[in-house]
């Protein structure tokens, strides 16, 4: 669990990255959990967007892929949210 200033400093750095991954028609599959997982681990910051064909809510796929990852919902904004999840061996990332 992050602390609300830590989120804060998430939100900022997170202004400057670009969205990696969609979430479309078919919602939260295993090969979405799969690569976000990935790439939260290479990563630990990374923002994600639900397209308007897709069934779910952003905060509805945020709440899932957060759940499935094991990763902290940073913000949700409109069709877009952000995750983060420390690397526990190699931080890219100091809070």
């Amino acid at each position: 669990m992050i602390t609300s200033k830590q989120r804060a400093k998430l939100r900022g750095m997170a202004n400057d990255i670009d969205t990696l991954f969609q979430v479309g028609k078919s919602g939260v599959t295993p090969e979405v959990i799969q690569s976000t997982a990935e790439a939260l681990q290479k990563r630990e910051l990374i923002k994600l967007r639900v397209l308007e064909n897709s069934l779910l809510s952003a905060r509805e796929a945020a709440v899932a892929l957060s759940e499935a990852t094991g990763a902290d919902v940073v913000q949700v904004i409109g069709s877009r949210f952000v995750l983060y999840k420390p690397n526990p061996k190699e931080p890219v990332i100091q809070l």
